[in-house]
């Protein structure tokens, strides 16, 4: 299925990864069409009251990526740095996983990794998984660190080396920025969407993959208190989706997952 996953990354068209942070929230959005749905870390951890790229959160992710294994489309599972230091145990992580692409960023603890220990984990995984779908995250924008267009297609390019089918580069960057690691990796970019480029902008940069990370997660969060306060002064309940639809998708997986 990883290859099916890959297909996806087209020049022109990129896939739009909406990112669920629970079994209901990627039902729904497979339910409303999406070729593919990732998670993110951030709402899995925030979920169990832990923070973001914590290595506590293995056993969680891994959880949910085994109940995401039944969706009908490919699922690509956020696992931060990999839990581990050690290759080893980073692929074998990944295979437990049963999912159809990984994203693993290059950075822990808020600090970039050195370029050869995160390039021997995508090895690692690729030689363990041949078929699993490895973006490989380069954290340099967004952890502020040797943050230019130089070292971060520098170490794009070691991961591809390494046996990385995409490349992600979350942070803020500008049209120029982005259009320079596009033209300069070989493999499918993936950025975060943003306010600052629609998806048809992304896509003439030569962007192939847009992911929402975690902001579907910070939106709902939104909106729930949004609602929470719009009550408490007065103003009626919205519509919502019903309790039954909400019980169905919570469950709909529930005989065959793991």
């Amino acid at each position: 299925m990883g290859t099916r996953f890959g297909e996806l990354h087209r020049a022109g068209d990129p896939l739009v990864l909406p990112n669920a942070w629970d079994v209901a929230s990627a039902v729904a959005l497979a339910a409303a069409g999406f070729a593919a749905v990732g998670t993110t870390s951030l709402g899995v951890a925030a979920r169990y009251g832990m923070a973001d790229a914590s290595r506590a959160i293995a056993e969680p992710v891994r959880r949910l990526a085994h109940r995401l294994r039944r969706l009908p489309c490919p699922v690509s599972v956020d696992i931060a740095d990999g839990f581990a230091d050690e290759p080893e145990a980073v692929a074998e992580y990944a295979a437990s996983l049963g999912v159809d692409g990984v994203n693993i960023e290059d950075s822990t603890a808020g600090r970039l990794v050195p370029v050869e220990v995160h390039a021997a984990k995508i090895a690692a995984v690729k030689e363990r998984c041949p078929g699993l779908f490895v973006n490989a995250r380069v954290d340099t924008f967004w952890v502020g660190q040797d943050a230019t267009v130089t070292a971060t297609i520098d170490r794009a390019v070691r991961y591809v080396e390494a046996g990385a089918d995409g490349v992600f580069v979350p942070g803020r960057l500008d049209g120029a920025q982005i259009r320079q690691i596009t033209s300069a990796v070989p493999v499918p970019v993936n950025v975060l969407a943003s306010s600052d480029f629609s998806v048809a902008e992304l896509a003439r940069l030569g962007v192939r993959r847009v992911s929402c990370g975690s902001l579907l997660y910070r939106a709902a969060l939104d909106r729930a208190v949004e609602v929470a306060v719009g009550l408490r002064d007065g103003s009626p309940a919205p519509p919502a989706t019903s309790y039954g639809d909400v019980q169905e998708l919570a469950t709909r997986y529930r005989p065959v997952c793991g």
